[in-house]
């Protein structure tokens, strides 16, 4: 069982994080147009609750909280005993139905081979009572064997077609505890790394329990807010950028993923009151999955930094490799 939400990665209040989205500035980097925007923000990386359909005992739980993992990595064995015992009765109820279908196709065999038999004796009666050499209640009794025959017959082929249903539904409730069997192995969706290891070895959880989050490396993005001229300009797919204050000389190239289609009010906490009159749209800035995966190892939830985006498609390019202050081409610090 898997949940997705996005982590923070920090201890600063909602409103205090916020408040550090909702203030932007513009600048003009050195020998660009006047069309780039500035707004912090901080890295959210998609979360992942590994939990299980089942309630049991939890037998392994072999990763530790900070390791990485590949897509199909074991998380966490619970205890499937219960469940085996019953696949082996399951097994053997689907053993009896065989018997119990190869039984009845003998029977049905035989009975028919009864009835032919019964058919040709009412034939010869018949014949005989032709020519005045049985009596009627012979004939009757023959064709009253053939009746009773061919009622076997029937009977027979029912026992076939119930012993068969029988086997069906075995075999239903041995791929049902086959994939229950396998679902109590916890296995990771997606390559990522372990944030949380929330339970221990012989720890007895419900169904629904978390016994881990898993933070999903490949889908990273920055959230910003701008006001109105800006955020009405933007549109999903257009490029951007992500300077974090831990990595200031890298900035990593992102995309416009999404814009808030209602304004809402900038967040109290803001630097001056005249921030507080504006509406802001929420923006989301996400890395594309090879240029996360590619820098994991610095990519971690709650990071500051500042997103960076333009209000329309200049022929300048974005600036590259931030330079020396002042130097054309240079990211502000």
């Amino acid at each position: 069982m898997i949940y997705r939400s996005f982590a923070m990665g920090s201890l600063v209040s909602a409103l205090t994080i916020s408040a550090a989205w909702g203030t932007w500035t513009a600048f003009k980097p050195t020998g660009a147009a006047d069309d780039v925007i500035k707004a912090n923000g901080r890295i959210e990386v998609a979360r992942i609750e590994i939990a299980t359909k089942f309630p049991g005992r939890v037998l392994e739980v072999p990763v530790q909280e900070g390791d990485m993992v590949k897509s199909g990595d074991v998380i966490a064995k619970m205890d499937t005993s219960d469940l085996e015992a019953q696949l082996v009765g399951v097994q053997a109820m689907r053993q009896r139905a065989v018997q119990a279908m190869a039984r009845a196709q003998g029977e049905t065999q035989v009975h028919r081979i009864q009835a032919n038999v019964a058919q040709m004796e009412f034939s010869n009666a018949m014949d005989l009572r032709k020519q005045v050499l049985v009596s009627d209640s012979e004939v009757k009794r023959r064709q009253a064997q053939r009746d009773g025959e061919q009622t076997g017959v029937n009977i027979a082929t029912a026992a076939v077609g119930e012993a068969s249903a029988a086997r069906d539904e075995a075999d239903a409730g041995i791929k049902r505890l086959k994939i229950a069997i396998a679902d109590h192995t916890l296995r990771a969706p997606v390559a990522g790394r372990i944030e949380y290891r929330v339970v221990e070895p012989s720890s007895v959880i419900p169904a629904g329990g978390r016994v881990a989050t898993l933070l999903d490396t490949a889908h990273v993005h920055m959230t910003i807010f701008l006001p109105t001229k800006v955020a009405g300009q933007l549109r999903v797919g257009d490029e951007a950028r992500i300077v974090l204050d831990a990595a200031p000389q890298m900035p990593l190239p992102a995309k416009v993923s999404f814009v808030a289609a209602e304004a809402q009010f900038t967040p109290k906490h803001v630097e001056t009151p005249s921030e507080r009159e504006k509406l802001t749209y929420r923006v989301k800035l996400s890395l594309a999955e090879d240029v996360a995966v590619a820098n994991a190892g610095l990519l971690k939830a709650g990071l500051t930094g500042n997103g960076f985006v333009r209000v329309r498609s200049p022929e300048n390019s974005w600036p590259q490799q931030p330079s020396s202050p002042g130097l054309p081409g240079s990211f502000p610090n």
